[in-house]
């Protein structure tokens, strides 16, 4: 009897100086408010999968994501996973040290991703991959079919054609757009969605390659052309805000709304009875090639200084699975950029086969990695152009002279 006590005695003290086989606890952050029921159910899928690992996903409010997050991993307390953004976004945090840098050693089906999309999660200064990412977002045109087949109209071919659906629209006694310009990212997001196949590849290619600047005569025309598109946004436009704009588009009072693929879930979400259509703003003739402007919207990044790596690389590496981005492609409505992912949704598919002949979103991209960052820069701009405060040629100038502060290629 004292021999198995003592035997019993030992195997206890073995099992607690070995240690159990404990849960590892992860914790996961995002700007993603809107998306949490849907990334709870993914989680859900990789937990079935990993009894031993858990984690918990936090969401914070979008605009001050980036200032909460950045605090936390500063003062050592930030999150074992995370959502960053993408190009300078993501540049503000990795330069920091605060993220790990992922190989395709370590998350194999990295390889397989498309090379700008591994860009967009990438620092230019070592040239390191610091997120998988996680969506390309499309910025475009997008349409209520029954109020374009109730007053006979299609998809515009050239930009005559936009004006006068618009036109038409108006003397029905609704609003063509349900844009505003209040909220100042918006004032980006239309510059994109109208005017990308105006600017054209030809614009874009020599911008990137140094050639031209934003006084460019097509870049010029193109921000003229968003002034005249205008007159057909709401009553007062100018104060009328991003939500008021959602609103007045689902609610079937306007019959276009200029934005990104991101709308057409909360659209839906806001009137299932809408009957969605998209298509790509025209350039000035029918034969001009039709472009919309795309980005990839941010990826998922491990802590650098977290105490579970091997968790979290393991829940990463589901992550860039295309079991998950089948998943999320499926009740997102949003576009993966994982390789197989085919989408269920035949709107979600049109807009990856207009992603086919795209321009970037071209301050996002390119103009965000200094200050004044080119985004800030166009959004005041094209806020005082529609308030007839500044003209499409200065903002051209203003825009180079602003950027050329810290862009070399603008600098004389």
């Amino acid at each position: 009897m004292r021999a198995n006590t003592i035997r019993i005695g030992l195997a206890l003290a073995a099992a607690v100086i070995a240690g159990p086989s404990l849960a590892q606890d992860l914790t996961f952050w995002s700007w993603r408010q809107e998306d949490k029921a849907q990334y709870q159910s993914f989680i859900d899928t990789f937990q079935a999968a990993n009894p031993d690992i858990t984690v918990k996903f936090e969401t914070f409010e979008a605009t001050n994501y980036n200032t909460i997050l950045a605090t936390a991993l500063a003062g050592g307390t930030g999150p074992d996973l995370m959502m960053v953004r993408a190009y300078g976004g993501l540049e503000n945090v990795a330069t920091s040290g605060y993220l790990e840098p992922l190989t395709t050693e370590a998350i194999p089906a990295l390889a397989d991703f498309p090379q700008a999309a591994l860009g967009a999660e990438s620092v230019r200064a070592d040239g390191k991959l610091y997120a998988v990412p996680f969506a390309s977002q499309t910025m475009l045109v997008i349409y209520n079919k029954k109020i374009f087949a109730d007053l006979g109209l299609s998809e515009p071919q050239s930009w005559d054609e936009l004006i006068a659906d618009s036109k038409a629209i108006k003397d029905a006694g609704m609003f063509a757009f349900a844009n505003g310009t209040a909220t100042a990212w918006q004032n980006e997001t239309i510059v994109s969605a109208l005017t990308s196949s105006i600017m054209g590849k030809g614009f874009y290619d020599d911008l990137k390659a140094g050639k031209t600047d934003f006084t460019d005569p097509r870049y010029v025309e193109a921000l003229s052309k968003l002034k005249d598109i205008s007159a057909y946004f709401p009553d007062g436009f100018i104060g009328l805000d991003y939500a008021s704009s959602q609103q007045l588009f689902s609610s079937g009072m306007a019959a276009m709304f200029a934005g990104g693929s991101f709308e057409l879930a909360n659209f839906k979400a806001q009137n299932p009875d809408l009957d969605l259509g998209v298509f790509a703003a025209p350039g000035l003739s029918a034969d001009d090639e039709k472009l919309v402007g795309v980005f990839y919207d941010g990826g998922y990044a491990a802590n650098a200084a977290g105490t579970n790596k091997e968790a979290s690389i393991k829940f990463l590496n589901f992550l860039a699975s295309q079991e998950f981005g089948q998943a999320f492609a499926n009740s997102l409505n949003n576009i993966s950029p994982i390789p197989g992912v085919t989408f269920e949704n035949p709107l979600l598919q049109h807009v990856a086969d207009l992603n086919k002949d795209s321009i970037p979103y071209i301050m996002l991209v390119h103009f965000r990695f200094g200050e004044p960052s080119g985004s800030v820069l166009l959004q005041s701009e094209v806020q005082k152009l529609m308030a007839d405060q500044t003209t499409p040629d200065a903002i051209g100038t203003a825009l180079t002279e602003g950027l050329a502060t810290w862009y070399a290629p603008f600098q004389k």
